[in-house]
């Protein structure tokens, strides 16, 4: 057997192009890798990006099919500006959920949280720090830590 990659596929109406712009802009050591285009100079149909070195695939595929929380990329950081920063830019034109999630102006969901979570979640403090993160929308991590 020779698989040479799993790469998550993305359904869009017609945006995908602009999304990847979107996304290459915010996450360094990022950028789109292909656009196949429907006839020269035509509207993208296969957009290929790269995010921080995970793979993303966006196909305008029309109104058919649309994105929904059940798919949602977590982007792990490590300092609360950092947080702040994706926060606002992702969600932008989109919608703010609890626990750090998002749904950008594109339809697709994201976690924006603290890649020091699941070290706080250990032992006897998990059900406080679980209690802080649910009362948050946008994660702080002071707040974290200090639960």
């Amino acid at each position: 057997m020779a698989i040479s990659a799993i790469t998550p596929f993305l359904w869009y109406d017609h945006q995908a192009e602009q999304a990847a712009e979107m996304y290459v802009s915010l996450f360094e050591n990022s950028r789109i890798t292909h656009v196949s285009r429907q006839g020269p100079g035509g509207a993208a149909l296969v957009v290929g990006v790269e995010l921080q070195g995970q793979r993303l695939t966006l196909l305008n595929g029309g109104p058919h099919y649309s994105l929904t929380p059940a798919f949602s990329l977590l982007v792990e950081c490590s300092e609360q500006a950092e947080i702040d920063r994706l926060w606002q830019e992702l969600g932008q034109g989109g919608s703010y959920q609890a626990c750090g999630w998002l749904t950008d102006r594109f339809g697709l969901s994201w976690q924006v949280n603290y890649s020091g979570l699941s070290g706080l979640m250990t032992g006897g403090r998990a059900p406080r720090v679980m209690a802080a993160m649910m009362g948050m929308t946008r994660i702080d991590i002071a707040g974290l830590e200090g639960a």
